[in-house]
């Protein structure tokens, strides 16, 4: 069985190893239906291990940003990145722009060629992939890829007829709705249409690993259920799937295990639960008509520490004709009982009836933010 590496080591919240690749997943307590606690085979489909990728930078990004090349004067877009998939399992990858997560992607694909470092797919080095491999592997792009002269059914039919064993295009087109659009060609297909023609593509082959690049991107209400169905079932057929995403909620409901990178380097992995759970952090959401009292006000010295008001929309006054605006407001923090106690006495001290009252966990893009921070990139 594999050593575990830094960065990859079991964590309280996985099962122990099972010697199968078809081994079954438990539903973890307090989890939505379709979260499930890792299950560690054998062999991982795709195996990543102290991935370094490094770039010679163009002249204005090393006038820009200098602090950010190593001592030879490289780029270093991944630097020790590691990872594992296993069969059955969807792994999803996060991190804000620029932080690695295509360079990775690239290298795992065989697209790029690491500058040190180890990768694995389906136990080979995908830079030296044969027809065989190639064909274990569905790849679907975002952007690009795909021919524009092209009809989407023809395309599939065109692509089916390279593996031996391809999907039923009649089937695969039916149950993504691109029989609808079949009589447009794709480059004057919308962005939704697109991703659902990527998708098919890549499922074609009947692959044993899928990466998947933002498989939800532009799709409406229907069409984006049909796809998590689609991604649910290769995952019972033992399919490693690869999934990014920028669509945090979409990697809550679906990911069976998250590498969160950062600066290109793995800086948190775990389950949905265990990533949410890390810190005990809640929040209490509430709105009011009126300016909400200040910390010190809602609770008393002892329940302050590591708890934060943060002011979402503030309570703006009828002026004008125009009606008032309520302030909407949370507390942050690893709230217990008695913050929820001390905070209620508060406002009926102060007359204050709220207008909604709710408390949630913290969510997954909680924890993406607070690694990767609010600004934009």
């Amino acid at each position: 069985m594999e050593t575990t590496t830094a960065g990859q080591q079991d964590h309280p919240g996985r099962a122990s190893a099972t010697p199968t690749a078809h081994s079954e997943h438990h539903t973890e307590p307090g989890a939505s239906p379709t979260a499930r606690r890792r299950i560690i085979t054998e062999e991982p489909a795709l195996s990543i291990k102290d991935l370094i990728k490094e770039f010679k930078p163009s002249r204005a990004f090393r006038t820009k940003y200098p602090e950010r090349l190593t001592a030879s004067g490289l780029y270093r877009a991944v630097n020790k990145v590691n990872l594992r998939v296993f069969p059955g399992e969807v792994v999803v990858l996060l991190g804000a722009n620029g932080a690695g997560k295509t360079t990775t992607l690239a290298c795992a694909q065989g697209l790029l060629k690491p500058t040190r470092g180890t990768v694995r797919l389906l136990g080979e080095n995908p830079l030296q992939a044969d027809p065989e491999l190639r064909a274990k592997v569905g790849i679907m792009l975002q952007d690009g890829g795909l021919p524009n002269a092209m009809h989407p059914i023809p395309l599939l039919e065109h692509i089916s007829t390279m593996y031996t064993d391809p999907y039923p295009v009649e089937e695969l087109a039916e149950r993504l709705g691109i029989d609808a659009f079949n009589g447009t060609t794709i480059r004057r297909l919308s962005g939704g249409q697109k991703q659902r023609v990527s998708l098919a593509a890549a499922l074609i082959g009947r692959p044993d690993v899928l990466f998947l690049d933002e498989p939800s991107a532009g799709l409406d209400p229907q069409s984006r259920n049909v796809v998590f169905d689609i991604i649910r079932e290769q995952r019972e057929l033992g399919t490693a799937i690869v999934l990014t995403t920028h669509l945090i909620d979409d990697a809550q409901k679906l990911a069976d295990y998250v590498y969160i990178i950062e600066n290109g380097t793995t800086v948190q992995e775990g389950t949905v639960s265990e990533l949410i759970a890390s810190d005990g952090t809640n929040r209490l959401q509430y709105s009011l008509n009126a300016p909400t009292p200040t910390r010190e006000q809602l609770l008393p010295a002892h329940l302050r520490a590591g708890v934060e008001l943060i002011e979402k929309v503030p309570y703006t006054p009828a002026r004008d004709g125009a009606p008032s605006v309520p302030g909407e407001y949370e507390l942050v923090g690893a709230l217990r009982p008695e913050h929820l106690a001390a905070f209620t006495a508060a406002l009926a001290e102060h007359y204050l009836m709220p207008i909604s009252l709710t408390m949630e966990p913290k969510t997954l893009e909680d924890v993406f933010l607070d690694i990767s921070g609010r600004d934009i990139r």
